[in-house]
């Protein structure tokens, strides 16, 4: 632990490479290690993954302020900076709302056995497989590598293969079809629109 929070430290000061920053590296490794110390002696197995979420969060918070402690504006200009609120935006719509929409425009198919007790699939695992898909298909559209999206559906379409072959449920097949198919939709066009009103900024 101690190697790894001076690590950070080092790195922050070599990283800005200015001889008035290193007493705020020094707060960044102090505070670095305060946080790791009282994680590891609060958390419990089953609270390890809040605890991780907390510390990142608190992570940022601080180097947040050793930015503006140390003059840095560039923060302030950034959270006023209208290309961000467009990302964020489009980031945050196609993450757990456009979840939201899927699941209530498909749950008239929604077959018998979708959320069988017997389904031996991880826990919300299609809801985050879709939301990483479409975190995918919107940095390929917003870099302009269109031909990833093709490999992507492909990819998955391999891997969903074999599983619904052995359910043999026909049902259950078009079901995940017009699901997939309705996420990679909502998913291009909102990285389109994204990217449309960030060429209309530049």
């Amino acid at each position: 632990m101690y190697l790894h929070i001076l690590l950070h430290g080092v790195l922050a000061a070599l990283l800005v490479w200015e001889i008035n920053f290193i007493p705020y590296a020094f707060l960044i490794t102090l505070t670095h290690g305060v946080i790791d110390a009282i994680k590891l002696n609060f958390q419990k197995p089953e609270t390890k993954r809040s605890w991780f979420v907390a510390d990142q969060i608190a992570y940022i918070l601080i180097l947040i302020g050793i930015m503006l402690l140390y003059g840095n504006k560039s923060i302030i200009y950034f959270w006023q900076n209208n290309e961000f609120w467009m990302l964020l935006t489009g980031i945050v719509f196609i993450t757990k709302p456009v979840s939201i929409i899927i699941k209530t425009i498909i749950s008239i198919w929604s077959p018998e056995n979708e959320n069988s007790p017997t389904d031996n699939s991880l826990a919300n695992a299609g809801n985050d497989i879709g939301i990483l898909e479409r975190l995918f298909i919107f940095c390929f559209i917003l870099t302009g590598h269109f031909e990833a999206i093709g490999f992507l559906l492909a990819a998955k379409s391999i891997f969903r293969f074999g599983d619904l072959n052995e359910a043999k449920d026909r049902k259950l097949t078009e079901y995940v079809l017009i699901g997939t198919l309705i996420s990679f939709g909502i998913a291009v066009l909102a990285g389109l629109i994204v990217q449309a009103l960030l060429l209309q900024l530049s």
